[in-house]
């Protein structure tokens, strides 16, 4: 190795290959095999050799960033909610989300650039950032339904892909876990306990994914005979699932199941029936959704139906990646499939 900062051309030697080979592997250049890649990769690791980032990215023209823009749909020109960001950021489920991003990332050796985009003068400054290269492209998490950015991004023909199918439909790239085939499963799971009368706490019934799993859940009890699923909508908080679950009891005193459409919701809803006296599961049993940590602080613990969040984060940067290299490539769609995890409240 020569002195001083470890070189190109000593990765190049060490691993056995060509200057040029190593530059292509660095530069996230495609048509290199796949262990050739592995054996660079080592040599780098064990030289110390660090690309210099700035020349790279005069080559690549790329920026080895990816926005991770957090975007809810506040009011035109209004001032930032002061609580909207502890309210992402108290969220397990966003902590999931950027887990498996995460990961992914930096496999490939990609950083993420957090961005709230909360007020249209935010949104607008994502896509102008993105616009002037400040990123390669964007990981989108959507917390409203009526969110402007996916189609401003689409618009202005930026990469990005978007977690939860988008409303309204535009052609952009997303993630998503089958709402109602999880919703059936949980349907299922309290018909087979036998469970005669039962309600549900969905959340805002303008989000595709809350009307998604009411439909399934009610679609579900009806084959299994009943007729009637009476509904109170929250919006995946801990309090709205308080909420709910008091104005449920109030109209429903003898409801003996609930499914509620996030473990957030369904952890308010467990302490409204400790608080009236109702055992879970013996009085009344009790199933979630996501399968975030909620789930498992519960007492009792939450039966639950899984969204593989952090395998459906590193999809989400698996597809921007493809997209970056190849741009004309049509939107693609990703969706996955939940399971019913078994435990105490159910």
């Amino acid at each position: 190795m020569t002195d001083g900062v470890p070189t190109l051309e000593d990765v190049a030697r060490v691993a056995g290959v060509s200057r040029a080979t190593v530059s292509r592997v660095i530069n996230g250049i495609r048509n290199v095999d796949t262990e050739i890649q592995k054996v660079v990769r080592r040599a780098i690791e064990e030289t110390g050799y660090a690309p210099n980032r700035v020349a790279r990215s005069l080559v690549t023209r790329r920026t080895g960033a990816v926005a991770l823009v957090v975007s809810g749909a506040g009011e035109p020109d209004g001032p930032v909610d002061p609580r909207y960001s502890s309210r992402v950021f108290g969220d397990p489920f966003f902590g999931r989300v950027v887990g498996g991003v995460v990961d992914f990332l930096r496999r490939h050796a990609m950083h993420p650039l957090l961005m709230l985009a909360d007020t249209e003068a935010a949104r607008a400054e994502v896509v102008a950032h993105l616009r002037q290269g400040g990123a390669d492209g964007a990981l989108l998490v959507s917390t409203h339904a009526a969110d402007p950015l996916p189609g401003m991004c689409v618009r202005a023909a930026l990469p990005v892909v978007l977690f939860a199918r988008p409303t309204p439909p535009v052609p952009i790239s997303y993630v998503d876990v089958a709402h109602r085939a999880g919703a059936e499963l949980a349907a299922d799971h309290l018909a087979a306990r036998g469970r005669r009368r039962v309600a549900s706490i969905s959340g805002p019934l303008d989000v595709p994914a809350s009307r998604d799993r009411l439909a399934g859940f009610r679609d579900a009890m009806a084959r299994h005979g009943h007729a009637h699923v009476p509904n109170e909508a929250g919006n995946f908080t801990h309090d709205s699932g308080e909420v709910a679950m008091t104005r449920l009891l109030a109209a429903q005193p003898d409801i003996d199941a609930v499914f509620a459409a996030n473990d957030l919701m369904a952890q308010g809803a467990l302490a409204v029936l400790a608080h009236a006296g109702r055992r879970v599961p013996d009085d009344v049993a009790l199933v979630g959704f996501d399968d975030s940590s909620p789930a498992r602080s519960c007492r009792p613990q939450l039966t639950t139906v899984r969204q593989p969040v952090e395998e459906m984060g590193a999809e989400m940067a698996r597809l921007l990646l493809a997209h970056i290299e190849d741009p004309a490539a049509p939107p693609r769609s990703v969706i996955f499939d939940p399971t019913l995890v078994v435990r105490d409240s159910a």
